[in-house]
């Protein structure tokens, strides 16, 4: 199972040449995570479009929900490792959905550098949207 970061899904909903998502992994292994979903949907100006898109997100299968205590902890807890690794992790949600792929053995797939300095202090399992394509 996969868990796209924000950053993939901007590039799936924007105008202008989106992505194909299911060149990138087949729509059936495709899971989300509340963080995720609420970083995607602040970014609409347009009603309508945010509508389709909460409701297209809505009915992807959805980890770690309602959100746990210990996911944040352990979130925090991964923030930090890093820090004291020497890696700056620009988004403390990034931890966090980082967090909820650690716990459901998920690949996530990215276009933020904070993901590959998560993966160098634990046991995350990720990919960069280019290398991530079939």
């Amino acid at each position: 199972m996969t868990l796209l970061d924000t950053s993939v899904w901007i590039q799936v909903f924007r105008q202008h040449n989106p992505v194909d998502l299911e060149s990138v992994v087949p729509f059936e292994e495709i899971v989300v995570c509340l963080p995720v979903i609420q970083e995607i949907l602040q970014g609409f100006r347009d009603e309508q479009a945010f509508r389709v898109a909460r409701d297209s997100l809505l009915a992807i299968p959805c980890v770690e929900s309602p959100l746990d205590q210990n996911l944040f902890l352990e979130a925090a807890d991964l923030y930090r490792r890093a820090r004291r690794a020497g890696f700056t992790v620009r988004s403390g949600v990034d931890c966090l959905i980082a967090a909820c792929a650690i716990r459901n053995d998920l690949v996530v797939i990215h276009q933020d550098r904070d993901y590959s300095a998560l993966a160098r202090i634990s046991s995350l399992r990720q990919r960069s949207l280019a290398g991530a394509r079939i």
